[in-house]
C-alpha cells in the first residue's frame, strides 16, 4: 500500500498526460502560455501503462484519473486508457477535461473503457467565457459535454471555479442549467497554482459565498461524513434530492486529513500533494532499468513522507513552482 505517517492510504492516482493545453484560463497561465515540457522528457505511452500497471498491481491503487494539461490533446489516449482498462484488478478509470475535443473522442473514450469525465466550465455567457479562458471555444465545450453524456461517460462532472468580477454572480444559474442537463455540478476555490504567482486569498469567491449564492434559489440539505468519505467534495442534496452539488473548498475547508491522492506528473515526477515542493523521480528509474519492484520501492518511499496538510493556512506557505497544468489537477 500507499501509506503515509500519518496513516492515510492513497488509493486515487492522478496520472497528467501533457503540461499542454488549448486554453489560457486567467487563473491558471499567462495569455502567451508557457514552456512546455520538452517531449523527450515526457514519459512515453508505454511508460505511463507500466507505471499505473505498478501502481494498481503492487501499490493498491483502485482509481486513475487522466489529467493535464488537457489530457485530449496526448495523441495516445485512447490507446493508453485502454491498456489501463485492462489491468487486473481494473481500476475505475476517468478523465478531467476542458471539454473542447469531447465531441470527437467520447464515444471511442467509452469504447477504450474509461468510466466518465469531468469537464471544466466556468460560465453560462460565451463572452464571458472567452474573457475567463482567451478563447472563444464555449460553443465546443457544450457539445462536448453532450456527446460525454451520449457516449454514457456518467455521471458527467461539470467543474466551476468562480472568480470576482466576471462570473460569481452566476452559481445558481449554473446549477439550474447543470440539473436541467443531468450533469452533477461542483465548485471549486481558486488555488495558488497559477503560473503568475498572483493568487490573492482576500480575493477569492469561497465556499461560504457559493453556498449563500445557492441558498437565495435552493435548499440545500449537507450529506453526512459517511457519504463524503475521501473525497474532496461536500455535497448538498438539492431541494431535498436526488440532485447533488458539490463544493470543492481546498483553501477554507480543506480536506488533507481524509487525502487519499498520489500524483504522477507528465514527465514522470511523483507528487504527495498538489502543493508539494519536493518530487519523487521515477522517471530517471524507468529508463535507467529500475524493475518493478524498486520502482514500487521508491514510490512507497515518497508517499510515506507526505506532510499532514498543504499549509494554506501556515504563513511560511510557498506556492509549488510548477503550475496547475504541470502538476495535473
Amino acid at each position: 500500500m500507499l501509506i503515509d505517517t500519518y496513516g492515510r492510504v492513497a488509493t486515487d492516482l492522478r496520472v497528467s498526460l501533457t503540461d499542454r493545453c488549448n486554453l489560457r484560463c486567467t487563473y491558471c497561465m499567462p495569455e502567451e502560455g508557457l514552456q512546455w515540457l520538452a517531449k523527450p522528457d515526457l514519459l512515453t505511452d508505454d511508460e505511463i501503462v507500466r507505471l499505473i500497471g505498478i501502481a494498481v498491481a503492487s501499490l493498491g491503487i483502485e482509481e486513475v484519473r487522466f489529467t493535464g494539461g488537457e489530457p485530449l490533446l496526448r495523441p495516445g489516449l485512447v490507446g493508453i486508457v485502454e491498456r489501463v482498462t485492462a489491468l487486473e484488478p481494473r481500476p475505475v478509470t476517468s478523465l478531467t477535461t476542458n471539454g473542447i475535443g469531447l465531441k470527437r473522442t467520447a464515444a471511442a473514450l467509452k469504447e477504450a473503457g474509461l468510466d466518465r469525465v469531468n469537464v471544466s466550465l466556468d460560465t453560462l455567457r460565451p463572452d464571458v467565457f472567452k474573457t475567463l479562458t482567451r478563447r472563444d471555444r464555449h460553443g465546443d465545450v457544450l457539445d462536448g459535454l453532450r456527446a460525454a453524456q451520449d457516449a454514457g461517460l456518467t455521471p458527467v462532472k461539470v467543474n466551476t471555479v468562480l472568480m470576482p468580477g466576471l462570473n460569481a454572480d452566476e452559481a445558481p444559474d449554473l446549477l439550474a442549467w447543470s440539473m436541467e442537463h443531468g450533469y452533477e455540478l461542483r465548485f471549486i476555490e481558486q488555488m495558488p497554482l497559477d503560473a503568475q504567482h498572483g493568487w490573492k486569498r482576500e480575493g477569492m469567491v469561497t465556499a461560504g459565498d457559493i453556498l449563500t449564492a445557492l441558498r437565495t434559489r435552493f435548499d440545500l440539505t449537507p450529506e453526512g461524513a459517511e457519504e463524503r468519505g475521501s473525497a474532496p467534495a461536500e455535497r448538498w442534496l438539492v431541494n431535498g434530492g436526488p440532485y447533488r452539488v458539490g463544493v470543492i473548498a481546498s483553501v477554507t475547508r480543506p480536506f488533507c486529513a481524509a487525502c487519499d491522492r498520489t500524483r504522477l506528473t507528465a514527465d514522470g515526477q511523483v507528487r504527495t500533494c498538489l502543493f508539494a515542493t519536493e518530487e519523487t523521480d521515477l522517471r530517471g528509474a524507468l529508463r535507467s532499468g529500475a524493475p518493478d519492484e524498486e520502482i514500487a520501492r521508491l514510490w512507497r518511499q515518497a508517499m510515506w513522507g507526505k506532510k499532514a496538510g498543504a499549509g494554506l493556512d501556515d504563513p511560511s506557505f510557498v506556492q509549488p513552482d510548477r503550475p496547475m497544468s504541470a502538476i495535473g489537477g
